[in-house]
């Protein structure tokens, strides 16, 4: 798959969101929003979604909710921490073992034990996936729910660029199922949906805006070092696929909220039509992939270089994709917030 990107960009660290826009004297639904169509960039906020979508449109979310996925260990006689990142289907855990002060990602060795609070064990055994030395499988000893651990033991996933703690709560959708039928979560809010106010929500169905769930359990974040996509689990109900279909059919715009929406909805994917399906997806959106079935996407902004920007361009055209960040970057322009309390993008090409 081909790296270049269609435009390149800073983020100024004065431009990186570091608290919740509540903490900033904002509503969820009040952060920027740029809508890049072929008539240009317009500059709104959140709240103002519905006067972008015509009746008809079908909204997708992903339902997913996020895990306390972090826990504090002690390594070499240090502290430090571990970040969870998926469950494999033989209760194997996928982690990240991070090196102290959040200094990035350590290199574990194969056989090492780890020892956790509460008297779990988790013994190391290789990378997942092998190309990289990043995420390594792991096995609880005695055999638990990762799940069920996490939410005695765990807190959040904390990233440097965040000032103080926050509740798990500003880290979940209005929407988020925090008990999924398969009894898992995400290791990382699918944060492109946190603007969407259960106020938000309704205003849209009654704009006549249909919303249909998806299930993608993502992991911990990769992707903003050239590393594509990991392996994750994902679900698209039958009705979710039916309506997707029928808004195809009659013309109408599918826009996924999130790129782990058009990622699951992408996997379900046969031709133009979506089927219902579950499992694990690998599927990496770019060039050589465009998407077939989404038509809209409603998104964070992403880091320059990041693998997460392909699919963008996938979805939205490399044109659309660079016009939209050249406009959002204008050194005269709003000042847009990055990370995941930070602004939004919607993309209708």
């Amino acid at each position: 798959m081909s790296t270049e990107l269609a435009v390149r960009f800073d983020v100024p660290d004065a431009n990186e969101a570091t608290v919740p826009p509540e903490a900033r004297g904002l509503t969820r639904d009040g952060v920027r929003l740029a809508v890049a169509s072929r008539s240009g960039v317009v500059h709104a906020r959140a709240r103002d979604l519905a006067d972008f979508l015509r009746p008809g449109d079908l909204l997708v979310v992903n339902t997913s909710a996020t895990l306390p996925a972090a826990v504090d260990i002690e390594r070499h006689g240090c502290p430090t921490t571990l970040h969870f990142s998926t469950e494999l289907d033989d209760g194997s855990w996928v982690v990240e073992v991070r090196l102290p002060d959040r200094a990035g990602p350590a290199l574990p060795t194969a056989g090492e034990v780890l020892r956790l609070p509460g008297g779990v064990r988790l013994r190391v055994i290789a990378p997942h996936p092998a190309r990289q030395t990043r995420l390594w499988r792991a096995v609880p000893l005695p055999a638990v729910s990762a799940v069920d651990y996490l939410d005695q033991h765990g807190h959040p996933i904390r990233y440097s660029y965040l000032d103080g703690e926050w509740p798990l709560d500003t880290l979940q959708n209005v929407y988020a199922d925090r008990r999924h039928p398969d009894g898992l979560g995400s290791a990382e809010m699918p944060s492109a949906g946190r603007p969407l106010t259960a106020e938000l929500l309704v205003r849209l169905m009654a704009r006549d805006v249909t919303i249909a769930p998806i299930v993608l359990h993502t992991g911990v974040s990769s992707q903003e070092s050239h590393e594509p996509p990991q392996p994750e689990r994902y679900l698209v109900p039958a009705t979710t696929a039916r309506l997707v279909n029928s808004a195809r059919q009659a013309g109408r715009r599918v826009v996924a909220v999130g790129t782990t929406v058009a990622r699951a909805l992408e996997s379900a994917a046969a031709g133009d039509r979506v089927v219902p399906s579950a499992g694990w997806t690998s599927l990496v959106l770019g060039p050589e992939r465009p998407a077939r079935v989404v038509t809209g996407l409603l998104t964070g902004l992403h880091e320059p270089e990041a693998s997460h920007l392909h699919l963008l361009e996938a979805v939205a055209g490399r044109d659309l994709v660079a016009s939209a960040y050249r406009e959002i970057t204008r050194p005269d322009g709003p000042s847009y917030l990055w990370h995941e309390f930070g602004d939004t993008m919607l993309l209708l090409p």
